[in-house]
């Protein structure tokens, strides 16, 4: 896994200020361990502390087409990641990122990916809105004060005064102080203060992201899409790429018809919350299908899409993917799978329509899986039938397996006794002339588990995912993906 912390939900009794779900006696004991081997106490808190983070709070980036978006988020998140071109409507795939600004961490989702043909103009950037609005702590809504508020721009005001969130005004466009009285003419909109910025200059950013954390919660309560608040059922996001089968397969676990079921892709436009009892135990289901498309029109429907999933995973315990055993597993299908590990959610691979396979088709599936979705191997896997309802009783214990790895949290002890093991057995491989030695490490998180390894030097990429492989075999994890991050001790020394 990369370096990037990925955010899940801390709520456990053990839970401390700064050390995550390590108890009293155990950081204190740790934080002695990290004192004999000569790292500073402070960096080590700092890494306790990042790992142990809950829910990040989701700062949602909304507008009409062509006014800034993309590039405001790339000025957010300090690098150019978003698509950015000097046409509408060019963002594609990944609309979350993780950023920070004085010392405080947020995800920020990036709507600039409409079709404006799809739906009509004012329709795309109200649906973008919504979903993206569905999601978020707190919303920054860019107009172009060079144009000045249009009725689409209003359209979007009403939107957002109706969700109830919080609202930073960014002005953009304005290179200098001749621009500034534009932005005043903003009040108008009635949503406060506008923040003049120059998204591609970065002026006036720095304010506008002062006024963003004062609306962001420091630690958002987690909740499901539909608002329900954390400790109600277990929470399942059904994801996949458009006409896979979703809404029949929630109609069959429902048993009854609960969702439009219609051959054309993208039947269902909004999501759709269903409790859902199986197994003796309610749970909670999202339906999370594609919008409707015309199909000369896919990418801005796909767009869509890739919105709807990320609002819906970032609420969500459990994804469960399902995916079309009938055809080759696509591009598409690999996206799904990354949101959901990049998430760090509980993952479920079902895959449908099975009973339709003959001997070949299932070779060569069984050959793909292990190809295409080898970074997910680890991942419990049911072979269904949404129409028939084949193994559906199957469902269940994949979920509960998946939550139970999730939740796992390995002592502080017994993870150095086992690190201890595998330095021994299988050190890092010699580089330079020296050789990087795992020293102690810690599980500061769970929900996803999250791990800080302490080193004497850089670890490789490869000997991280032999770490993980072994952490895996000894303690389980099925169903989750694994976050490790690596601390690397300062030469003892060199500050005398």
């Amino acid at each position: 896994m990369n370096d990037q912390i990925h955010s899940g939900d801390e709520h456990g009794p053990e839970q401390g200020a700064d050390h995550g779900v390590l108890g009293d006696a155990e950081y204190a004991e740790f934080m002695e361990l990290a004192s004999q081997e000569g790292f500073d106490l402070e960096e080590v808190q700092d890494a306790l502390g990042e790992a142990a983070a809950g829910p990040l709070p989701v700062l949602a980036v909304v507008g009409r087409p062509n006014v800034g978006k993309s590039t405001l988020v790339n000025r957010i998140i300090g690098r150019r990641e978003a698509v950015v071109q000097d046409k509408p409507g060019v963002t594609r795939d990944r609309v979350s990122y993780e950023a920070e600004w004085a010392g405080r961490r947020f995800k920020v989702m990036d709507t600039g990916g409409w079709e404006q043909d799809v739906l009509g103009l004012d329709a795309s950037v109200a649906a973008q809105a919504e979903y993206a609005i569905q999601t978020a702590d707190a919303v920054v809504f860019v107009v172009d004060s060079t144009v000045g508020a249009t009725d689409t721009d209003e359209a979007v005001v009403r939107l957002l005064r109706k969700a109830g969130k919080p609202v930073v005004l960014c002005a953009n466009k304005v290179d200098g102080l001749s621009g500034e009285a534009d932005a005043t003419a903003l009040w108008s909109l009635g949503l406060g203060e506008p923040h003049p910025v120059s998204s591609l200059h970065g002026r006036g950013t720095g304010d506008m992201l002062d006024a963003v954390l004062e609306a962001l919660p420091d630690a958002p309560a987690q909740t499901f899409a539909g608002g329900t608040a954390l400790g109600g059922p277990r929470r399942i996001a059904l994801i996949g790429r458009p006409n896979v089968g979703k809404s029949s397969l929630l109609n069959k676990v429902a048993k009854e018809d609960r969702v439009v079921v219609n051959e054309l892709a993208g039947t269902t436009r909004d999501p759709v919350d269903e409790l859902i009892e199986l197994g003796g135990v309610t749970w909670k289901f999202i339906d999370t299908a594609g919008i409707r498309r015309r199909v000369h029109l896919q990418e801005g429907a796909d767009y869509y899409a890739s919105l709807r999933t990320a609002a819906a995973v970032e609420k969500a315990e459990v994804a469960v993917i399902l995916i079309d055993s009938s055809e080759s597993i696509s591009v598409q299908d690999q996206r799904i799978v990354t949101m959901a590990v990049e998430a760090g959610r509980a993952i479920v691979l079902a895959f449908n329509k099975w009973d339709t396979l003959d001997e070949e088709r299932r070779y060569y599936l069984e050959r793909e899986i292990e190809t295409e979705l080898a970074q997910v191997a680890w991942a419990p896997r049911v072979n269904v039938s949404a129409v028939t309802g084949r193994h559906m009783e199957k469902l269940v214990p994949a979920i509960e397996t998946a939550l139970e790895g999730w939740e796992t949290r390995v002592p502080t002890g017994r993870l150095n006794a086992f690190l201890g093991e595998i330095v021994a057995s299988h050190p890092h491989p010699v580089r330079g002339g020296k050789q990087p030695r795992i020293l102690f490490g810690t599980q500061a998180g769970a929900k996803p588990p999250r791990f800080v390894l302490f080193a004497s030097g850089f670890l490789e990429a490869g000997y991280r995912r032999f770490v993980e492989r072994r952490l895996r075999e000894e303690f389980g994890f099925e169903g989750t993906p694994i976050h490790i991050s690596v601390r690397v001790r300062e030469k003892r020394g060199r500050n005398k």
